[in-house]
């Protein structure tokens, strides 16, 4: 078999790998938690302005069919994610499904995404400190709080010192960073359901008129409905994050799926009523450049008041994104690691259970891309990535049904035809709707992710020192 198509075995997915393991404290709540409190962050708080700039009240539809490919693709995780309850999501599927060439096309391509939230998500904080902290009279210097891409900028340091917050309590230990989530994320939920509640009474019918000004757009076009999809989609993923946990669940036969799925359900349906409140409180034209577009219509309608709050929570509360971000990644490169496709010490173990090696490593980068890259850059590449991983897990989940169909599955997809070529097609979609330069830099990342596979890691790989434990 050609190196390229090693496959590992699932049932091999099932047994202990080299080395300490992760420990199993997590259960359903806290993977409910972990997933709504990584869906729900900048995207809403922040992304909304941005969708609604390239679409109008149109965004609506955006949040829509962002929503429904990441339903289908929440179920295709659902249903592999309990077959192969390992830490890797989508790399580790793919290495078992699809062969070592396309895993390692994905595990580098979820290495760019979760790098590019965290930084993403980090400078989304930042705005709303920023925004926070004048509104308290507190004015911190230009030059210290944006990157160099806005004139007087040096570096962005509040979005440097939440992700060395978030390190540290990663550091601490799964269960205690998890329980501290699941109450950060009650806190932004309630924001959210706080400012619909302040919003919807002053509720204008006419700003959703005109409905869709730029259209519905496709592929290579810059602008519409689509281009807003594409951009947006980065609110509603996070759920995938859940399946990088599933070493650590106690029940991941049981618990993931309900992660998966209900945190899906809850956050989409949380979105559209956000967006409509949000449009329907302040034409589209007022917040759509906004870093904190949320509050600013809070402000605009003489809620003072509500729009600190709302700027405190999202203060409080985004780091939780943060955390099942950081959480996320470092347990991609602990798959990679542990295949050998990465160097093998980046697997190590602290006495607390976590990978601290990896954690550190994984913090520092996305800092230095937080601390001088702009938001919109880094959510659209963030995207591409992300687009990637999961059309792989559609090909992965209708391969494996028609490869190996009595194979126990603890949960299945249903009309798992339809949910996979929906989940595939609308990757691909929004892959060439998003700007032709983040397709560009999507590509020479994994050019440069290739060479680097072709000169170390097919030669290092476990497979190729260990062929008899190939599927």
């Amino acid at each position: 078999m050609a190196f390229w198509n090693r496959r590992k075995s699932i049932d091999q997915l099932h047994q202990a790998s080299d080395g300490p393991r992760l420990k199993a404290t997590l259960s359903w709540p806290h993977l409910l938690a972990l997933g709504v409190g990584a869906i729900v962050g900048t995207g809403i708080l922040t992304l909304i302005g941005v969708g609604a700039g390239l679409a109008g009240p149109a965004v609506m539809i955006s949040f829509a069919l962002a929503g429904l490919v990441c339903a289908c693709a929440a179920l295709a995780y659902a249903e592999l994610s309990t077959m192969m309850p390992q830490a890797g999501s989508a790399y580790a599927y793919s290495y078992a499904v699809l062969g070592e060439g396309i895993a390692w096309i994905v595990g580098w391509s979820l290495i760019l995404e979760y790098s590019l939230v965290v930084s993403a998500v980090a400078v989304g904080w930042s705005g709303y400190a920023v925004g926070f902290l004048t509104g308290m009279g507190i004015d911190l210097p230009t030059a210290l709080t944006v990157g160099p891409h806005v004139a007087g900028g040096i570096v962005n340091l509040p979005a440097v010192f939440i992700i060395a917050v978030v390190t540290g309590l990663l550091l601490l230990g799964t269960r205690e960073s998890a329980t501290l989530n699941a109450i950060l994320v009650v806190i932004k939920v309630a924001a959210l359901i706080g400012f619909v509640a302040i919003a919807l009474p002053a509720f204008d019918q006419d700003n959703f008129t005109p409905f869709m000004p730029y259209g519905f757009g496709a592929p290579f076009v810059q602008t519409g409905v689509m281009a807003a999809a594409a951009i947006i989609f980065f609110a509603f993923y996070g759920f995938d994050a859940i399946s990088t946990a599933a070493e650590e669940t106690k029940k991941p036969e049981r618990d993931l799926a309900i992660g998966i799925i209900g945190s899906m359900l809850i956050c989409t349906a949380l979105y559209l009523v956000v967006a409509a409140a949000a449009i329907g409180a302040r034409p589209v034209a007022s917040f759509a450049a906004s870093p904190e577009p949320l509050a600013l219509i809070l402000r605009e309608m003489g809620q003072g008041t509500a729009a600190q709050w709302i700027a405190a929570s999202a203060v409080i509360a985004l780091p939780t994104v943060l955390l099942a971000f950081l959480f996320g990644q470092s347990r991609i490169f602990l798959g990679m690691a542990r295949d050998g496709l990465l160097p093998t010490r980046l697997a190590r173990i602290s006495t607390r259970g976590v990978p601290a090696v990896v954690t550190v490593f994984t913090a520092v980068v996305v800092a230095a891309l937080a601390g001088v890259m702009r938001l919109d850059e880094l959510a659209s590449l963030a995207n591409a990535g992300t687009l990637a991983a999961f059309a792989a897990v559609g090909v992965c989940l209708i391969v494996l049904r028609l490869r190996d169909p009595e194979r126990e599955r603890k949960f299945r997809a249903p009309l798992f035809w339809l949910v996979g070529a929906i989940t595939i097609v609308g990757c691909v979609v929004f892959f060439f709707s998003l700007q032709a330069r983040t397709q560009l830099y999507f590509l020479y990342w994994n050019i440069g992710g290739l060479v680097i596979y072709l000169l170390w890691s097919a030669k290092n790989a476990r497979l190729a020192k260990h062929p008899e434990q190939a599927g």
